[in-house]
């Protein structure tokens, strides 16, 4: 009997499933890319110089800010400190106090211990707490004027001594919450300048002389204002002068009118340019007031006390002393003060131009009071 024909299809040779699996997973991959691709954010592009230039002027001037909230931490610390050591001094006094007349009244109930005998009158010497036993009538009555007077006074200085405790508690807390907002606005300050130079150190050096360039215009406009000013500034003065002899009439001998008008305050703004000048080259640093470097209110904080008149540490609590002056009356000495928020403050020489501690990276200099928007002008007292 012939065998019968098998009716399965032959196998075929090798395996291509593999080959497949992998062209499909090829396929996926340059799929994915190219979705990854089309998906994908663009770039942001370079920013202009002059975008550069406004970033980093932001940057200094924020750090400005920050540095008269760490002069205002600074200057809020040191009194705070001054407090906190005169209450415990004030404190530990009041403690010896109350040792003495606690030793006092045990001298007393000593005396009758001796005696022979422990009266009330001893237990209440005794007492970790004699208040508890003050009130008692029938025994304020066994004691002398003497022993009464020593209770009260007692008793007077247990108050007096757990006031003084208490104000110094919190003094302390005080003095802490100073400290801890000098350390955040030092950190502040050291963030902007880090900001600043790192944005500065990836220009190219082509980018940078276009920068430079750019300041060069900003500082020669900021000039030709200055200069106008000291023309108005001088035909003012001119007149008023043409004017003097028309009302003076001879008798007068008055040296003029006004907080910081005359001869006297003249003289003093002398001595504040003097001083001034003399700090020209020296580095602006955040925080200082000399005498090898400054910040901008450190400055002028330095130069008016070299004129015999103190100023407080900030800008804005500089501004508030003395007179308001218009920056057409502007006069030497005078205090020029920048920016909405008040952070940079220089001292007006004449002629439009100031003294001043700039920024960091920057040395005391001369420059025009419109490098910068003006906020306004002070006349100290």
């Amino acid at each position: 009997m012939p065998a019968l024909a098998s009716h399965r299809k032959p196998r075929t040779r090798g395996r291509t499933t593999p080959a497949v699996g992998l062209t499909t997973v090829a396929l996926a991959s340059v799929t994915l890319l190219s979705t990854q691709s089309a998906t994908a954010a663009p770039a942001e592009p370079k920013p202009s110089i002059e975008e550069v230039q406004k970033k980093v002027d932001a940057l200094y001037r924020q750090a400005g800010t920050a540095t008269q909230q760490y002069n205002k931490a600074k200057a809020a610390s040191a009194e705070q400190r001054s407090k906190v050591d005169a209450l415990l001094e004030a404190a530990a006094k009041r403690a010896d106090k109350l040792n003495e007349t606690r030793r006092e009244l045990g001298s007393y109930a000593a005396a009758q211990y001796r005696g022979g005998s422990i009266a009330p009158t001893a237990t209440f010497f005794l007492a970790d707490d004699p208040q508890s036993y003050f009130d008692q009538d029938q025994l304020m009555a066994r004691m002398t004027s003497r022993q009464q007077k020593a209770v009260a006074d007692f008793r007077t200085q247990q108050k007096e001594a757990a006031a003084k405790r208490a104000e110094a508690t919190k003094s302390l807390e005080t003095l802490t919450a100073s400290q801890a907002s000098l350390r955040t606005s030092k950190q502040q300050v050291q963030t902007k300048l880090t900001e600043a130079r790192t944005l500065l150190s990836q220009l190219t050096a082509e980018e940078k002389a276009r920068l430079a360039e750019l300041e060069r215009k900003k500082e020669a406009e900021a000039e030709r204002k200055a200069d106008e000013l000291a023309r108005q500034q001088a035909a003012k003065e001119t007149a008023a002068a043409d004017e003097a002899p028309k009302t003076n009439t001879g008798s007068g001998t008055g040296t003029g009118s006004g907080t910081g008008s005359g001869s006297g305050y003249s003289s003093k703004a002398e001595k504040v340019l003097a001083f001034a000048r003399a700090q020209i080259g020296k580095p602006y640093v955040w925080g200082a007031t000399g005498p090898s470097s400054y910040d901008c209110s450190g400055l002028t904080q330095a130069a008016w006390k070299a004129a015999g008149v103190g100023l407080p540490r900030t800008t804005w609590d500089q501004v508030k002393v003395g007179t308001r002056v218009s920056t057409a009356n502007l006069r030497p000495g005078d205090l020029v003060f920048f920016y909405d928020d008040i952070s940079h403050v220089g001292i007006y020489k004449g002629g439009g131009m100031m003294i001043h501690a700039p920024k960091p990276g920057a040395n005391v200099r001369e420059e025009s009071i419109y490098y910068m928007p003006i906020y306004g002008s002070v006349r100290p007292s």
